[in-house]
């Protein structure tokens, strides 16, 4: 029915996560009807996203910079010590905003459903193998969501880190079963990270 053009970029915008064809096609309709030069701030924009933006080579944290490491990590007044594994990066954010934890933090990437164990090659297990055996680290914050997916993770890590003999805690539960870290009030954040275990 549409053109080939606007038949692709819907496809496109139906492979970003929670973006049904519908809403595809919205966002297609949208930048027609937009000018030029908003078209062409917006190709800019992306591709400033993948030439200027890189990843931390400790927590993987997005950023943009020279050096290897984000800003969190080159931080000297963090408690190396702790690090705090997260499944992505507006976990990390939301942890941040609660100005509760010093440590320092590894995104995972991912978790793994308890049904598919393939899923296991989507989080970065080696690098968080890597990160742990890092003679500083003596306790690991598993704050994952509290979903299946979520709670099978958390075991998984638990195992990894009593292979090397490292302490791991998770979010007090403050946190309802089913929710999302993105979403929690910093109130609830707080109190759960206060309360781990």
């Amino acid at each position: 029915m549409f053109s080939p053009v606007i038949q692709k970029l819907i496809g496109i915008f139906s492979k970003f996560p929670t973006v049904g064809p519908r809403t595809a096609n919205r966002f297609v309709f949208y930048l027609l009807k937009k000018p030029k030069e908003e078209i062409k701030e917006f190709i800019y924009a992306i591709s400033d996203l993948k030439n200027k933006i890189k990843f931390c080579k400790l927590c993987f944290l997005p950023f943009e910079g020279e050096e290897d490491l984000c800003q969190i990590c080159k931080n000297k007044t963090r408690d190396r010590n702790v690090l705090c594994v997260v499944e992505k990066e507006s976990d990390l954010e939301s942890i941040e905003r609660t100005g509760k934890y010093k440590g320092l933090y590894f995104i995972l990437g991912g978790t793994m459903s308890p049904l598919r164990k393939k899923e296991k090659k989507e989080i970065r297990e080696t690098e968080f193998l890597k990160r742990i055996k890092d003679q500083e680290v003596k306790e690991i914050i598993i704050a994952l969501n509290p979903t299946t997916e979520g709670e099978s993770t958390s075991l998984y890590l638990e195992r990894l880190a009593k292979k090397e003999n490292k302490k791991t805690t998770r979010l007090g539960r403050g946190l309802p079963l089913g929710a999302e870290l993105e979403y929690a009030d910093e109130e609830t954040l707080a109190s759960a990270l206060e309360g781990r275990k």
